[in-house]
């Protein structure tokens, strides 16, 4: 896959349809590789005249990785955040956006269509937030606002997040699989040999415990962006499972809210993952936004 210099570091990517369409730009989540954006999802955008462009954030599997930064004291970053004190931090949400950004920089792209799901849906308001003439619109799926007034994730979701990584190869892919049996669609059948294909292929790209620890604490540190979000004018989509027990509903309803004329699309049965079901629903609502903007 190539690689490009964005913002200082080195961010793979990958690109599906023709470069000629409307740039679309993914953002995955918390410890989460590109490949979670999986080719048939990513081809069913390109097939809606999109030019779908996937990568890997800082710190997961091949863009540059922050070992360096040391491994941050998590448990004292979410203790300051409960009593919302100031966190240090390696880097920030506003650092991973200016990644983003960097990366359509390198593909000489003035404006795209932005989709980030759960971190990544933090890194899109970011982007949103901070470059308004790069973000032609907004999906965020799966996120919230930062907001720490919020329902905080059920003490099941939270345990099976923070259950520490193992260090061999199927000890990581049977981890995924249990994570994902906690945290993904109650309403959907559990496809537990799609998660292992989907973990055995992004431990073999690139298994770093240590920068899913890094990001983190960058959300734990980035705080809330509910009001910046009421200066945001892309027209704007908010996508969230009704049963998400990781980041409750209510973040998505807040993210609407925040957002002046946010679309909003709640999916029952949805929890923190994007069942391949549920596909054809969220790419209608991501290239009907898209369309009409």
């Amino acid at each position: 896959m190539p690689t490009a210099r964005a913002n200082g570091i080195r961010i793979e990517y990958e690109t599906f349809g023709k470069s000629s369409d409307r740039p679309l730009l993914l953002i995955m989540g918390l410890g989460a590789q590109m490949i979670l954006w999986e080719e048939a999802f990513c081809e069913q955008l390109a097939q809606r005249g999109h030019c779908v462009i996937r990568f890997d954030n800082r710190d997961v599997g091949r863009s540059t990785q922050f070992d360096e930064c040391g491994v941050p004291d998590v448990m004292k970053a979410v203790g300051r955040a409960l009593i919302r004190q100031p966190i240090e931090a390696p880097y920030l949400l506003s650092d991973m956006a200016a990644d983003a950004v960097g990366l359509l920089d390198a593909l000489d792209i003035e404006r795209a269509d932005v989709v980030g799901a759960s971190m990544g849906g933090m890194i899109a308001q970011s982007v949103a937030i901070e470059y308004p003439s790069r973000t032609r619109t907004l999906t965020s799926i799966m996120s919230t606002t930062g907001n720490a007034d919020l329902p905080p994730p059920k003490p099941e979701a939270m345990a099976a997040l923070m259950t520490p990584a193992p260090l061999d190869r199927a000890g990581s892919i049977e981890r995924a699989v249990g994570v994902f049996r906690v945290i993904g669609s109650p309403g959907f059948p559990f496809d537990a040999d799609r998660i292992r294909r989907i973990a055995g292929q992004a431990y073999d790209r690139g298994f770093n415990p240590a920068g899913t620890i890094r990001q983190l604490v960058a959300i734990l540190a980035s705080g809330s962006r509910k009001e910046a979000l009421r200066s945001v004018r892309v027209p704007a989509l908010v996508v969230h499972g009704a049963a998400d027990p990781l980041i409750s509903v209510a973040g998505g309803i807040d993210t609407a809210e925040a957002i002046p004329g946010a679309e909003v699309l709640i999916l029952e049965g949805m929890g923190h993952d994007l069942p391949p079901v549920l596909w054809p629903q969220i790419v209608d609502a991501i290239s009907g936004l898209t369309a009409r903007a």
